[in-house]
């Protein structure tokens, strides 16, 4: 059986995937066979796997970091939040239904079998698991049921180390104050705290170190820079939403929806072409870009409304009857439909009117469709008639159905994971729309993208030399963990994996 090693945080966002991720690499790196896991993950942004299962995407990057290919089995349980009160339940990748917090709550003891297997199943064929937390062992109103921190690492008996952000001020009262609420037995568990995000002379932390160190007898084992990577992040509180200005000649704006998902699909505008998206919220921030996207998201009724609530429905269709290009991923494909149909109380239920962009109805079915696709541009109309014929590859994860009108053009042809061939999209002159996420990930389809953007505005399109978004990726996870040898004591680390918590 493998052995086990736990990372939690004083807070969300503190850094734990990302730590997680870089330990993945440096073991790999170091001989040893080793997968990543997470029992219980909540997080708009998530990943069909080759064998047509949902899973997060945090730990298909440390799955990535670790040389592995994403398993279900690396995050057995994923929570995806239909509203401030609920989410869809995703248990070994399917969905099982929508949960109230509540009921989850206390369904949360009968999938303690369901991480168990998953667990210990990795736990056969791997020599080193590194488990991920969720949020904080602080929050001390959900101890009772736990089974993603300190009830997961009693679990499988996991040495823990918590990671602390000092980016966002008070760390020492953050691990302080996480320690003395544990119970006496789960602090045993705890071995060691890391600081995340330091910029500056780490010699002016030294005496705090030493003052916490002496409160709490736990050393800090490690102080972690503040590091400039590109890899994907896990959650809505991702440094690219403060992303306000994009490069000189191209200006591309996603709008952040309340319940945005798959956001990382947007990543390789910024690997590929240099170009940061913006990110607006209102419409006073949308001015005039030369693209304007609205991505996927887990409630499409509910953030349809908020869109004409906010004033940027209007905004988007002032800018689209310019014939400015606007397009629709996911969710926000549904948004450009005529008419949104929810006959089952998938989301909200009932009908709402679309953006009216499409000429076309989406229906929202019982089930899930889910699986990866290959996908080749049909005649594409519009600024973007180039892609017609590129290639891409993604995956398509949604609820519900579109049928455009005969007057509508398909978008694409996608062939899936068990060779059915079917349609995707629509086209209506310079508004697109798609099921596919990752369908910008083509180095191919990108360079259209920017060539036909650029000579829209008379400006000549340098195809910069060829990129492969893999080989960059794989870069950036030996920089981390790079950066996590020289920040870390390896060593202490290697000791608490040996000896485990027995």
């Amino acid at each position: 059986m493998a052995k086990v090693i736990m990372i939690q945080g004083t807070t969300s966002n503190a850094g734990k995937s990302i730590i997680t991720a870089g330990l993945c690499r440096i073991f790999a790196q170091d001989g040893y066979k080793v997968a990543p896991f997470k029992s219980q993950n909540m997080a708009l942004n998530s990943f069909i796997t080759e064998d047509g299962y949902e899973m997060g995407r945090a730990q298909v990057v440390q799955a990535e970091a670790a040389y592995k290919k994403p398993d279900i089995r690396m995050n057995p349980i994923l929570l995806k939040p239909t509203s401030d009160q609920g989410s869809q339940v995703i248990v070994n990748g399917e969905v099982v239904g929508n949960m109230s917090a509540a009921d989850y709550y206390k369904n949360k003891p009968n999938l303690i079998p369901h991480v168990l297997n998953a667990f210990n199943s990795l736990a056969k064929e791997n020599d080193i698991i590194v488990i991920e937390g969720a949020g904080s062992p602080a929050e001390i109103n959900l101890k009772e049921n736990d089974i993603v921190n300190m009830g997961m690492a009693k679990m499988v008996k996991a040495p823990v180390l918590v990671v602390g952000d000092i980016d966002r001020g008070g760390v020492f009262a953050a691990l302080y104050g996480t320690y003395m609420l544990q119970s006496e037995e789960d602090k045993k568990y705890i071995k060691g705290n890391i600081i995340n995000k330091f910029r500056g002379d780490v010699n002016i932390l030294k005496p705090g170190l030493l003052m916490l160190e002496n409160l709490i007898n736990i050393p800090t084992i490690g102080v972690i820079p503040y590091m400039h990577l590109n890899i994907d992040d896990e959650d809505s509180l991702s440094d690219v939403f403060a992303h306000k200005t994009s490069n000189e000649n191209i200006d591309i704006v996603v709008i952040k929806l309340p319940r945005i998902s798959n956001f990382t699909d947007f990543n390789a505008f910024e690997i590929v072409l240099d170009t940061k998206v913006r990110y607006v919220s209102c419409a006073q921030e949308l001015k005039n870009p030369d693209l304007v996207i609205i991505p996927g998201t887990k409630n499409t009724l509910g953030d349809l409304k908020w869109l004409k609530e906010s004033g940027l429905e209007a905004e988007i269709l002032k800018y689209a009857s310019k014939g400015n290009p606007v397009f629709g991923i996911c969710g926000g494909y549904q948004m450009l439909c005529k008419s949104l149909n929810d006959p089952y109380s998938v989301e909200d239920g009932g009908e709402m009117a679309g953006l009216g962009l499409i000429d076309g109805e989406t229906i929202f079915e019982k089930e899930k469709i889910r699986t990866r696709v290959k996908g080749t541009f049909k005649d594409v109309k519009g600024i973007f008639n180039g892609l017609t014929g590129k290639s891409f590859e993604g995956y398509e994860i949604h609820m519900g159905t579109t049928k455009g009108q005969k007057t509508m053009s398909d978008l694409a042809t996608l062939v899936t994971i068990d060779n059915k061939v079917k349609s995707d999209g629509l086209c209506n002159q310079n508004v697109y729309g798609t099921y596919v996420h990752g369908i910008f990930d083509s180095e191919e389809v990108l360079n259209e993208i920017a060539r036909a953007i650029l000579n829209n505005k008379g400006i000549d399109f340098e195809k910069k030399q060829s990129f492969d978004i893999e080989t960059y990726k794989q870069q950036q996870y030996d920089k981390l963990s790079e950066e996590l040898r020289r920040s870390l004591d390896m060593d202490y680390i290697y000791k608490i994996l040996n000896e485990g918590c027995r």
